[in-house]
């Protein structure tokens, strides 16, 4: 008798980053901190694994 495969659970995704691992954040420079563009940078929450932390 054959045996049915059941699907392996996917870890949940991080919900700050959705799963990407990489947040945006906005580059401000001079003394009036004047924001020039935004920047890509990793996930403090995910450690960017893009999986939720444990809690």
């Amino acid at each position: 008798m054959a045996r049915k495969k059941t699907p392996e659970a996917q870890p949940a995704k991080c919900s700050v980053c959705k799963g990407s691992g990489e947040v945006s954040r906005t580059v401000r420079v001079g003394r009036k901190r004047r924001e020039v563009g935004q920047q890509t940078g990793l996930c403090l929450n995910c450690l960017g694994s893009g999986e939720a932390p444990a809690s």
